[in-house]
């Protein structure tokens, strides 16, 4: 978002914290301010990856339009799911100039939470007063309550307006209108417990994605995490798993489950976790090895027993194929992990 004001609030300590651990978010944190030199060339070159096939539906010319089977398909449509191409098509620029881009300003409300949200009338019915934001680069007070669509009083009693609101609420299985037609088996988390084929307790019903939750014994670096990228492996695997069932074939659980994967894009840097990134279920049993060059990459292995189980690679590493083939072989690196981050050795080659 270029040419305005953000407001972050967040109910952690650090951004990024389902993903990032308080050394990524530090990494990130100088990037909050775009007058710096390395986030502009980033942006300039960085180009927009598209993660997932994108369907159109053509108009459909059909012999028998006089009996009622002509349909009209000439609205341009796309996939189902809302995945990590959404903005990919849309201008987020606000209504300052081109020259002020540089000047756009972010400021973070750490540990809060939005308690209730105004009308310009409610607002000034409330007798409450908008706070300054502290960020305010020219010094001046914020604007009057006439000025703004929408206030927003978070849980540390602070109070902004703002022109929108952008609200990230997680993902919570949604099972109730299941459950209420049927006894299906339930989680912990509240999901359909699904076993190793995607079945779910009732007999020929199955279940994927954010829904369901994964009741299988799961590979030492796999865990299941509500994400689209999750949720589409398992629609695929579902279908597989029908597909076989039908025609009375046994189905061995798919490779993606082998390994958590997912990359994604922060501030123009490449993103990828691999296995048990943040030590998830190591309790203080794990050892951590980090690569940091300001501006540049973020690395960091997690270590189990001498054997990588997780990784986080931020930038342009080309560790991916090489740590995923780690974690997965479970190779003792005992002897050799104060060598594993050194940039001076082709780690790459090393294990080839």
């Amino acid at each position: 978002m270029h040419g305005c004001q953000v407001l972050w609030a967040i109910r952690d300590d650090a951004i990024g914290n389902t993903f990032f651990d308080e050394g990524a978010a530090t990494f990130f944190l100088p990037h909050l301010c775009p007058n710096l030199p390395v986030l502009r060339e980033k942006q300039k070159f960085m180009e927009t990856t598209v993660k997932r096939r994108k369907y159109d539906i053509e108009t459909v010319q059909n012999d028998n339009c006089g009996t009622g089977g002509c349909i009209d398909r000439s609205q341009s449509m796309c996939g189902g799911a809302l995945g990590p191409d959404w903005s990919s098509d849309l201008t987020l620029c606000g209504a300052r100039s081109s020259q002020d881009i540089a000047q756009r300003q972010v400021h973070v409300e750490y540990k809060c939470k939005v308690k209730q949200m105004f009308e310009p009338e409610e607002f000034k019915m409330s007798g409450l007063k908008e706070s300054p934001l502290p960020s305010n680069s020219n010094g001046s007070d914020s604007n009057s309550a006439s000025d703004w669509p929408v206030y927003i009083q978070l849980s540390n009693g602070k109070i902004y307006g703002c022109d929108l609101i952008v609200s990230a609420t997680g993902v919570i299985p949604s099972t109730q209108p299941f459950i209420l037609c049927a006894p299906f088996d339930v989680a912990e988390d509240g999901g359909l417990s699904v076993n190793s084929n995607m079945q779910t307790s009732i007999e020929d019903v199955y279940s994927a994605g954010d829904v369901c939750t994964a009741c299988w014994n799961p590979a030492p670096c796999w865990f299941q995490m509500r994400l689209w990228s999750q949720a589409r492996q398992m629609g695929v695997f579902a279908a597989k798993c029908m597909s076989a069932h039908l025609s009375g074939e046994k189905i061995s659980l798919d490779f993606c489950f082998e390994l958590f994967t997912h990359v994604t894009q922060f501030f123009g840097y490449k993103v990828i976790l691999l296995g048990k990134f943040n030590a998830q279920g190591l309790g203080n049993d794990y050892e951590l090895l980090v690569r940091y060059t300001k501006g540049d990459e973020y690395v960091k292995v997690v270590l189990h027993r001498g054997r990588m189980c997780g990784a986080v690679l931020i930038g342009e590493t080309d560790l991916e194929e090489t740590f995923e083939n780690l974690i997965l072989s479970q190779m003792d690196l005992t002897a050799m992990k104060d060598l594993l981050l050194n940039p001076d050795i082709d780690i790459e080659d090393y294990f080839d």
